[in-house]
């Protein structure tokens, strides 16, 4: 089994059917279309930095099911060091994309997942599940499929269960059960990187009772099957993705879609889950704690491109870093907050029976808490580190920067201290693309609201235990219980 490479990704990517569109547009090939092609380049450096002799430690490992050498993001973690590796893998990924790469991140969140909530399904209920999970397991470690992940539903009124909808289809559901598949009706939103990918791994947005049963569902789909129509969002950056030149400051980015299912046929071999809903809670629980652990290292690693950036548009503005000792080293605290708390809520996990590791569910989430905010921080301080200039948006355009009649008097007025014109303007560009525009990672709701993280953490807490502690040194041996309501 060899390692894929950049062309055969880029191959199966131009063989898919065309059914992703934007701006009224089908988009009939994502890997050169001006909306699509960013994002398929920073799925493409993943794969390229498997192959790199300095990156290849991080990006790739042996398969535990075949004992042949995988791209990592196919492989399941049975170790905490196999899911502090998924960390190091995201951190790494934000060096060189500058920005979120789904494809290559939450389907292997998703096998991971699923492998140990389809064991317990077949052992309690005798269903044939796990099986088909380890079948397109090897499957996506032989191929080194990109797959995204859909879990987020448009969810409709937020008062109301799914099955309480005046419009059900707001929730992903399982419309008809044949004897070969299932057929299935809805949507998924704002999910990240499926331009970029081949297959697609969806997941229920929520845990369900018996009421909702039929939209309790796990399966993997190609990206291209019938009856599935992908839109591609609008992000801030978008206005300018046409333009040549510094205005869309990286050749990498990230896109956002809707996934719109019209009674789309899904074959048994590639359902993982058709009702079962007493699980779907097991879902959730073990999907957001992997995820928020690892979160953590995504900002961190774009954080670090910040920091970079920030000393550089201080040396272009004529200031030493030096200046800005207080702020950097702030924002470096920040990413190394957000990082090693996911690797503590990693080590404090346990092995499932299953042989896959599961993260600290507690610890996961009040790091999910930390990645709502303290990112905000650092983007903060490298517009204040950057000046006007950055934060304002009051940059004019590169066709005004090189315009034969008047570019020259606007490189004359942005030059200011070390460095071209153009390496000063192109910083700023960077900067308020990280800070303000497409570059933002989901830091407020990637991966779940952080009100719903604060939930689990308050859920979770052994809060009578903590009440014991103090009893204790404060020597009272009454009880003072909860008022009543």
């Amino acid at each position: 089994m060899a390692l894929r490479t950049r062309e055969d990704y880029l191959s199966s990517l131009k063989s898919l059917r065309p059914n992703v569109y934007k701006f009224g547009e089908l988009i009939e090939d994502v890997t050169t279309h001006p909306a699509t092609r960013r994002v398929v380049e920073s799925h493409a450096r993943g794969i390229d930095a498997a192959h790199d002799p300095d990156l290849s430690e991080i990006f790739t490992t042996t398969s535990s099911l075949t004992g042949e050498l995988i791209h990592r993001n196919t492989s399941l973690m049975r170790s905490p060091e196999d899911m502090m590796y998924n960390s190091k893998f995201k951190r790494e990924m934000y060096h060189l994309t500058g920005s979120c790469t789904g494809g290559l991140c939450v389907g292997w969140n998703g096998l991971n997942v699923m492998w140990s909530v389809t064991h317990e399904m077949d052992e309690k209920l005798g269903t044939d599940y796990h099986p088909r999970v380890k079948e397109w397991g090897l499957r996506m470690q032989e191929k080194g499929l990109l797959v995204a992940g859909a879990l987020t539903d448009a969810k409709g009124n937020r008062k109301l269960k799914p099955h309480q909808q005046e419009e059900l289809d707001t929730n992903l559901r399982i419309v008809e059960k044949k004897k070969d598949g299932i057929v299935i009706r809805g949507a998924k939103l704002m999910i990240c990187g499926t331009a970029a990918s081949e297959e697609i791994f969806i997941l229920p947005g929520s845990a369900y009772r018996e009421d909702d049963k039929d939209f309790a569902l796990a399966c993997v789909i190609p990206r291209d099957i019938e009856g599935l129509t992908i839109v591609e969002t609008r992000r801030p950056s978008d206005a300018r993705e046409l333009d040549e030149g510094f205005d869309i400051p990286t050749v990498t980015g990230i896109t956002q879609a809707y996934l719109l299912f019209e009674d789309v046929f899904v074959p048994n071999e590639r359902v993982f889950m058709a009702g079962e809903y007493a699980f779907t809670g097991a879902i959730i629980g073990r999907f957001t704690a992997t995820y928020r652990a690892c979160i953590g290292a995504c900002v961190a690693g774009q954080g670090d491109v910040m920091v970079g950036a920030a000393a550089m548009i201080a040396r272009a503005n004529g200031l030493s870093a030096k200046v800005f000792r207080d702020k950097i080293t702030n924002m470096e605290l920040n990413n190394e907050t957000t990082f090693t708390m996911g690797i503590g809520a990693i080590a404090l996990g346990n092995l499932h029976p299953s042989g896959v590791w599961l993260a600290d569910t507690r610890t996961a989430h009040a790091n999910k808490i930390h990645v709502a905010t303290l990112p905000y921080e650092t983007k903060r301080l490298c517009q204040e580190i950057g000046g006007g200039i950055v934060e304002t948006g009051c940059l004019p355009s590169y066709k005004d920067f090189t315009n034969p009649r008047y570019g020259h008097l606007i490189q004359k007025y942005i030059k200011a201290g070390a460095g071209s014109a153009e390496s000063r303007a192109r910083l700023a560009r960077l900067i308020e693309w990280l800070t303000l525009g497409a570059g933002v990672p989901g830091c407020m709701h990637g991966g779940g609201s952080p009100d719903g993280a604060r939930m689990v953490v308050f859920g979770t807490s052994p809060l009578e235990e903590y009440v014991g502690y103090a009893k204790n040194l404060a020597e009272i041996d009454e009880d003072i219980p909860e008022p009543g309501k």
